[in-house]
């Protein structure tokens, strides 16, 4: 079964490599939603998943349509993390065959990461391991209030190395040291206190209402911006504000107000009009 898309927005999508595993669904307003497709599994990651998952975030980065991407799991749980089949086979593996197989999932999130439009995962029943990690990787997480979360990997002798970039930006070092070295379950309401959740909703009803919100506030703002504003923050993030990094935010405002969206928003908010691209989904 090839990934049903609504569209032609999305194009390039191999459905040999995704398979039944990720479904795409697009809007003609630019409305992205995959969803992780192993319920029975309980959304766990094997590499068949990870590939699938690698192969719609890239095409997802050069959807020009696209405004807004959200991410789900089918079932009733977002991602329990690795697929105890996959960790069984990866255990007689080499080190070298190992560090090929990581990349993959590292690769993915990655790919996640890059994609220019606003990101969002929609979280319920819990996310272990790399399910926290995709959550970690969007833009903005929004769970259900009885969603659980943790990062079990020290209990198996194992690291949360590939997910670690992500979960350490959103909650910190000291956070990621005490979960990742416990390997603790936490709740929902931690898991918005750390950052690693932006929204706490009550039940399914409230996360697709949330969601429309979410996707109402991107169709207002510029896709150009919004791909600049994700850039701005990783070229900022953690640096020493000298010289260099004040000249580099003078020129990317300077090209933000010299370009089309910033010269049709600034003149759209000063004739109190809407501009083409709001109003939309």
């Amino acid at each position: 079964m090839s990934n049903p898309i609504a569209d032609p927005l999305v194009e390039g999508l191999d459905s040999d490599a995704t398979s039944d595993l990720v479904r795409l669904d697009t809007t003609q307003e630019g409305v992205a939603v995959v969803t992780l497709n192993r319920p029975d599994a309980r959304n766990s990651f094997n590499a068949e998943l990870i590939g699938a998952l690698h192969e719609t975030f890239e095409t997802l980065q050069a959807a020009e349509g696209v405004r807004v991407v959200f991410l789900r799991g089918a079932g009733k749980v977002f991602s329990a993390g690795a697929d105890l089949n996959w960790m069984r086979d990866a255990a007689h593996w080499t080190e070298a065959e190992n560090r090929d197989d990581a990349m993959g999932l590292a690769r993915m999130l990655k790919s996640l990461w890059d994609i220019p439009a606003l990101t969002v995962a929609l979280v319920q029943g819990g996310a272990w391991g790399g399910g926290c990690g995709l959550a970690a990787a969007c833009d903005i997480a929004v769970a259900e209030r009885s969603a659980k979360f943790g990062f079990s990997e020290a209990r198996l002798g194992l690291i949360a190395a590939t997910i670690s970039p992500y979960v350490v930006a959103a909650i910190g070092p000291r956070a990621a040291r005490g979960l990742f070295a416990s390997a603790r379950t936490f709740d929902a309401d931690e898991a918005l206190r750390l950052g690693l959740v932006s929204e706490l909703v009550e039940d399914a009803a409230a996360l697709a209402t949330a969601a429309d919100r979410i996707a109402g506030e991107a169709m207002a703002c510029a896709p150009g911006a919004i791909a600049a504003s994700k850039a701005l923050v990783d070229a900022v993030a953690w640096r020493d504000i000298d010289q260099a990094l004040m000249e580099d935010t003078a020129r990317r405002i300077a090209q933000a107000r010299v370009s089309d969206e910033g010269r049709e928003g600034v003149a759209a908010f000063l004739a109190r009009k809407t501009p083409s691209w709001a109003g939309k989904g």
